[in-house]
Parts: structure tokens; sequence; C-alpha cells
């Protein structure tokens, strides 16, 4: 079962990987009834940017065999990963700051498109 985030922007959490609370990251405003609601707006693009540079450090030299190890596989595993040279132990976190700086890059083309950005996530 997949939860979803709609609104300005649209998607889905990483099962296992993502929290529905993950935007909090890059800032912005949260609220929470039977989902998160989140607004940005053109005051928290710095907050945007600190999250994004901190999700590619955090990445490092990964985020391009990370780009293209999804490009070739619609889903994963521990041991997928490992095969493809991701640290064993490691692999899944390196997921989770993969996922993060999608929806942080989201959040950030949108506020830039419109001056704001506005979703709901499932809880």
């Amino acid at each position: 079962m997949g939860r979803y985030y709609s609104g300005d922007i649209e998607g889905k959490f990483w099962y296992a990987v993502q929290s529905s609370n993950d935007a909090s990251f890059f800032g912005g405003t949260e609220s929470e009834p039977n989902y998160l609601e989140y607004y940005f707006d053109k005051s928290d693009k710095g907050d945007i940017e600190d999250g994004i540079a901190k999700c590619r450090k955090a990445l490092a030299d990964y985020k391009k065999k990370l780009d293209d190890f999804f490009a070739a596989n619609n889903g994963y595993n521990e041991d997928m990963l490992v095969q493809a040279g991701f640290p064993k132990g490691e692999a899944f976190e390196l997921v989770a700051w993969y996922a993060r700086l999608e929806l942080g890059e989201k959040i950030l083309k949108c506020v830039e498109k419109t001056g704001q950005c506005y979703f709901e996530a499932e809880t």
C-alpha cells in the first residue's frame, strides 16, 4: 500500500524508505489532520535549496549511480543494490536520501515556477 502526496506537486512516497513527513526536511509549514499539509513559497527557497544540498552531499558520488540504477530497474531490494555496487548496510540509507532529493527537487521546481507549492501527504 503506497502513500501519495498531491496538490501543486504529486507523487508517491517510496515504500519502506520515505516517511509521510519527509517534506519537513525542506522547511515549509506543516499541519496534520489525516493528511500532512505542506505549503512552501519563495521565502522557503533558501531552506529548500539547503535541504537539496544536504541530500546531494549525503549521496556524494552515488547520485549518478542511483540515477543509472533506477533508470534500469523499477524495483529494488538490498541484494540488487549490493550487486550494483552500493555498500551493504548503507544501501537503504542512500535510497532514502535519493527519494528525499527527488521530493525536494519537485518542491523547488514548483516554487520557482509558480511562487508557491502546496500539497497534502497521506499519513
